[in-house]
């Protein structure tokens, strides 16, 4: 468990590493508000894709040896960016896409956790594994403040330090769950997908879930600058804020959804978001009143992502390697929309007001299909004996 969380930390914090650095980025590259948007979504959609890749190798290869693969990857990019340098609009994009195998971490760390543990523990299991995103904390709390020392490239190369020591922890303690894991190939994939309604339903809430939390937590450095004014470090720390209430609150997600149910868990997650949601897009109350908005809202999402993953591994046991793969996908592809439609709608109507509005209507639609399928759902897993649905 603890090799899973730190080789999941160190990786989002290193997936999310241009989101707290855009600021500085952008001025540098002199990018406008839709590239700067891009630039940070890339990593999202990338990770997103890839974490089909790396379910299949977990399955294959072994979690274990999967994660150091990735990790050698992750930090091979980083030094390249930190002695070559990064230039231009179309080097950023390209070290993001490198950036996205640190996102797809979460097929790696995941199963490796999920695997030790019964079905009535899986949502605290997952939630403390999953809380692994809470190194997008670190990047947003230290990467302004090394950039305005060091500057921006630097940081590339500072990261790696972290990233060494967590991959040789990780290489000495990272142990496979007994029992034999059946492999995976696309056909199972595709197998999923067409014969079971379900999966798709579980895609779509983890994209509101997950994919608001890491949309929000790449877009709001550039947020809080560009709506109030915010210096790097000063969007860098109320950022922080924001994604630290959302990491704590995955595993508590978790385990309140264990006690109560992952579908009650998420009726309130998808209501409470849209309220939020659309109040952040009035954009009344000034700085403090959006930052604790946001807070509130990352919290939320939080609970939503332990509560997903209390429900996968009693609907989808046999097949969890798959279905971690393709909710996590969907939850990045969810992501990059978030960020990278934020920063479109802010180009082309001067505000981020309907790009939020748009997101609470999403979310409401979530919490509205949620209630049609909750019903079914507890009828079907009583019979398997499933836990609290």
């Amino acid at each position: 468990m603890l090799s899973a969380f730190l080789y999941f930390d160190l990786s989002f914090m290193v997936w999310y590493l241009l989101g707290p650095l855009q600021v500085q980025i952008a001025e540098a590259l002199r990018l406008d508000t839709q590239q700067r948007a891009l630039m940070v979504a890339v990593p999202i959609l990338c990770g997103a894709v890839l974490r089909l890749v790396l379910g299949i190798l977990a399955d294959r290869m072994g979690a274990r040896r999967t994660g150091l693969l990735a990790q050698a990857i992750v930090i091979t990019a980083l030094l390249c960016a930190w002695r070559l340098g990064v230039h231009g609009f179309a080097h950023v994009l390209l070290l993001g896409v490198m950036l996205g195998v640190a996102g797809a971490s979460f097929a790696v760390a995941l199963p490796l956790a999920s695997r030790w543990y019964p079905p009535e523990h899986q949502g605290t299991a997952m939630g403390i594994a999953g809380a692994g995103n809470s190194g997008t904390v670190l990047a947003a709390l230290f990467a302004p403040a090394l950039a305005a020392a060091f500057g921006y490239q630097a940081v590339f190369g500072l990261a790696c330090i972290p990233l060494v020591l967590v991959l040789l922890v990780f290489a000495a303690c990272a142990k496979e769950a007994p029992g034999q894991v059946v492999r995976k190939g696309l056909a199972d994939y595709g197998r999923v997908l067409v014969g079971n309604r379900d999966a798709w339903w579980f895609m779509f809430f983890y994209a509101i879930t997950f994919g608001g939390f890491a949309g929000f937590a790449s877009a709001l450095p550039g947020y809080f600058h560009d709506e109030f004014g915010f210096g790097p470090k000063a969007a860098g720390w109320a950022t922080a804020a924001c994604v630290l209430a959302g990491s704590a609150m995955r595993p508590l997600g978790g385990v309140i959804a264990d006690r109560i149910g992952g579908t009650r868990t998420l009726h309130a997650v998808y209501l409470s978001v849209a309220l939020l949601v659309a109040v952040a897009g009035i954009g009344a109350g000034g700085p403090v009143v959006a930052v604790v908005v946001f807070v509130l809202t990352l919290l939320c999402l939080g609970a939503g992502n332990g509560a997903v993953f209390q429900l996968v591994p009693q609907r989808f046991g046999t097949d969890i390697g798959v279905m971690t793969g393709l909710i996590g996908m969907a939850g990045g592809v969810g992501g990059f929309l978030l960020a990278a439609g934020l920063g479109v709608l802010k180009q082309q109507t001067g505000g981020y007001g309907v790009g939020l509005w748009a997101f609470a209507y999403i979310a409401l639609l979530a919490w509205g299909l949620l209630r049609g399928v909750t019903r079914q759902w507890r009828n079907q897993w009583a019979a398997l004996g499933a836990a609290r649905v």
